[in-house]
């Protein structure tokens, strides 16, 4: 999902998980209204602006926590796979607030992971992160992809997620532009935005 700053995408994300009510229409995981299933909050995994971290606590404790809530066995060693798989395995015990930026948004996103959900909603990924950090992200959500798990992505800037797509979806101002399968080049879809935008 495409959109300029301020275009209703972070919005539309949270109604989707169930943290904000929609205006009008109805939210369904797998046919079910959300509202009359909370239990489908846990298929859900949210990566939103927020790290959701505990600044005070080791990245570790952060993961296994968040484990504990979801009823994960194990939940040390679920918290040091989580690292292992955004590459932090080293910095584990480290607290978040001596972490950089794009570490914490690699820890943020392990925490999304977690508990396996079968729907992923990702704000902006890979927001803070290097070239490297932010190849080794995409090839994560690329295999979890292949897992069968649904991605959502929400950017702002379409080149770092457009390989992961399958399906564009551009929203200007709470309206959706165009939305359907990934059809046409990066440079196709980004004259078109232009044109969406300017035109």
């Amino acid at each position: 999902m495409v959109g300029p700053n301020g275009a209703g995408k972070s919005t539309l994300l949270r109604v989707v998980a169930g943290l904000a009510r929609p205006s009008a229409g109805t939210v369904l995981i797998g046919g079910v209204p959300l509202v009359r299933d909370p239990g489908a909050r846990r298929s859900i995994g949210l990566l939103s602006h927020q790290s959701h971290l505990y600044s005070d606590l080791t990245a570790i404790e952060n993961l296994a926590f968040t484990a504990r809530l979801y009823g994960i066995p194990d939940p040390p060693a679920a918290a040091r796979a989580g690292l292992r798989a955004v590459g932090l395995a080293e910095r584990g015990d480290e607290p978040v607030r001596r972490l950089s930026r794009g570490m914490i948004q690699r820890v943020a996103i392990a925490r999304s992971l977690l508990h396996s959900p079968r729907l992923l909603l990702l704000d902006e990924p890979f927001t803070g992160l290097d070239p490297r950090s932010s190849e080794q992200v995409a090839g994560l959500l690329g295999r979890e992809r292949e897992q069968g798990r649904a991605l959502v992505l929400v950017s702002h800037d379409v080149h770092e997620s457009w390989d992961l797509a399958t399906h564009v979806h551009l929203l200007v101002r709470g309206i959706w532009a165009s939305s359907g399968s990934r059809e046409e080049t990066l440079d196709q879809f980004l004259r078109r935005y232009r044109e969406v935008l300017h035109g």
